[in-house]
């Protein structure tokens, strides 16, 4: 069951400036968010965002928005419920899904996804919560449920296939 960049899209899943400070290791999540979504530009997988709220609570994090092929406002904690399986490109079977709060949105979202058939594949370093014990039982659940937590090197690396392939080098910079 390897992941296909052909038939992935990344999700990430409120980002905003405003939380980002609130959420435990919140510039490390920052950081593997936008090292994924990178490698994903460079392979031309869609990346999709959510902003909760974003008049009471703001916009993503630049680094974030500007690497987004779409972003969508919801109040919904699930994005499923404000438009996003319609965002969605419709060869996308493989949802690789990073974000804030990982017990909340990205649980609830990775939920919603699972009940519609998808693959969902919550990236571990990219997906964080205030507290550490509120992103550990949301993976758990998450992996009950049937999704896969990977991690950033899993998804670039099976994304490429090959070290032949044109956008290795690229990858690589972006990952060591």
């Amino acid at each position: 069951m390897l992941i296909q960049a052909h038939e992935s899209a990344l999700l990430v899943i409120d980002p905003q400036q405003r939380l980002l400070p609130a959420i435990h290791d919140g510039q490390a999540v920052l950081a593997h968010t936008v090292r994924m979504a990178s490698i994903a530009g460079l392979l031309g997988v869609p990346v999709i965002a959510t902003e909760q709220m974003p008049d009471k609570l703001g916009p993503n994090h630049p680094d974030i928005r500007r690497l987004c092929d779409k972003t969508l406002a919801k109040r919904h904690f699930d994005a499923c419920a404000e438009g996003l399986l319609t965002a969605l490109p419709h060869a996308v079977r493989q949802i690789v899904v990073a974000g804030c709060e990982a017990h909340i949105c990205v649980l609830q979202t990775a939920l919603s996804l699972l009940q519609r058939g998808y693959r969902v594949l919550p990236l571990l370093e990219a997906c964080g919560s205030r507290r550490a014990i509120d992103r550990d039982a949301a993976f758990e659940r998450l992996r009950q449920a049937g999704a896969t937590p990977v991690t950033l090197e899993m998804v670039a690396y099976e994304w490429l296939r090959e070290s032949a392939h044109p956008q290795f080098r690229a990858v690589l910079q972006l990952v060591k």
